[in-house]
């Protein structure tokens, strides 16, 4: 069985950003028309006024101060709060494709070796822009890659279960190279209305190349991989194509899922907190100890960035004291979180300074319950 490394990894970063002093101008500017549009209802307690948001809310909340879109004026629209994307003609590049292509160059180029050599395409997100053709297969003709690709998604877990799916592809001889991408247009299904919440996302894709070991000349050892799964509620997205279906009858079209909040996404963010990061802290421990790692000498984290007090709390249970920000790596200040992008973002941006054989972690967890760890071993 062939042993699987991470031979290179690729960034997409769109040229738009949106600071958190515009979008709180933005939403507090929604916010006022609507208190005004409604005014005798909230008068009359037959309505709860819209609480205006702050920069200092956002900040403590989740340590973001700025994401990346691919539209930021449909966003920062009082009478839009969505992003412009105009629907492709079918004959074009869509907007996925056309983001994981462009980190999946970067990661080609790192990689220096040529796409014959890639014998599969994952696609890991979030959200995919359609059912079918699957997303994979689009980037897979755009850049020239024979095989067989297919979609997959996890939501914030996505590409710790990419990577993982690739290694066992590797691990059985079926490919000796595999390219997982991860497209995240996380503002499209972001419901910008919600104070609670429309601060959370940005955009990105990422690339990641897993190669077999014995034809590797660099990269990163993975030395194991491990999943889990756990059903809950407290972050959902209800958005699919038995929406038409379920229209009380009489009613021909659909109501606009961008006025129906539960088809984007929702989250019980305190709930979450108090699920997840326990769960995670002692995933991580419990796989670090069944490889033979003592997880208070891992060199780096790259967590998922969803959260600052999160990842802070995560490092501070796997690595038994306060870690330094090298040693666990924190990017959504700039990026915000880009779901199953995040981890990828980090490790990308951040793996400079390892020496061979020193140890870091990959690590996704979001939706579902869901969360992936890969632990890597710098190669010499």
């Amino acid at each position: 069985m062939s042993k699987a490394v991470i031979a290179a990894t690729g960034l997409f970063t769109p040229e738009q950003s949106i600071s958190n002093e515009e979008l709180v101008a933005a939403y507090n500017a929604f916010a006022d028309r609507f208190n005004a549009d409604h005014a005798d209802a909230i008068e009359a307690g037959e309505m709860e006024p819209l609480t205006s948001s702050s920069v200092e809310f956002i900040e403590k909340a989740s340590g973001i101060k700025s994401r990346f879109v691919l539209d930021k004026v449909g966003i920062l629209d009082p009478s839009r709060m969505v992003p412009n994307l105009p629907e492709r003609p079918n004959d074009e590049l869509s907007i996925l494709a056309e983001m994981a292509v462009k980190a999946a160059q970067d990661a080609i180029a790192r990689w220096g070796k040529p796409v014959s050599e890639i014998g599969a395409v994952l696609c890991a997100a979030s959200n995919m822009q359609r059912p079918y053709p699957a997303m994979a297969i689009e980037v897979q003709q755009a850049l020239g890659i024979e095989g067989f690709a297919f979609d997959m998604n996890v939501a914030c877990s996505s590409a710790t279960f990419g990577i993982k799916t690739a290694a066992d592809f590797i691990a059985s001889g079926s490919v000796k190279a595999v390219l997982m991408v991860n497209p995240e247009v996380c503002s499209a299904h972001l419901n910008f209305k919600d104070r609670d919440s429309h601060f959370i996302f940005g955009d990105v894709a990422t690339a990641v190349i897993i190669e077999a070991e014995e034809q590797a000349t660099d990269g990163w050892e993975i030395l194991g991989t491990r999943l889990k799964t756990v059903m809950s509620n407290n972050i959902r997205n209800n958005f699919g194509f038995l929406n038409k279906a379920a229209l009380p009858t009489g009613e021909a079209e659909p109501v606009s899922p961008t006025g129906l909040t539960d088809k984007m996404f929702v989250q019980q963010g305190r709930k979450v907190f108090k699920d997840v990061v326990p769960m995670v802290s002692e995933m991580i421990v419990d796989h670090a100890v069944e490889l033979g790692l003592d997880p208070h000498q891992l060199k780096r984290l790259w967590l998922h960035q969803a959260n600052i007090n999160m990842n802070q709390f995560i490092g501070r249970k796997v690595l038994g004291r306060e870690p330094t920000p090298e040693e666990n790596v924190i990017i959504l200040d700039d990026y915000a979180n880009t779901s199953s992008a995040g981890s990828i973002i980090a490790f990308h941006l951040h793996s400079d300074g390892f020496a061979p054989g020193d140890v870091g972690l990959i690590c996704s967890f979001g939706a579902g319950y869901s969360a992936g760890t890969v632990f890597v071993r710098k190669r010499g």
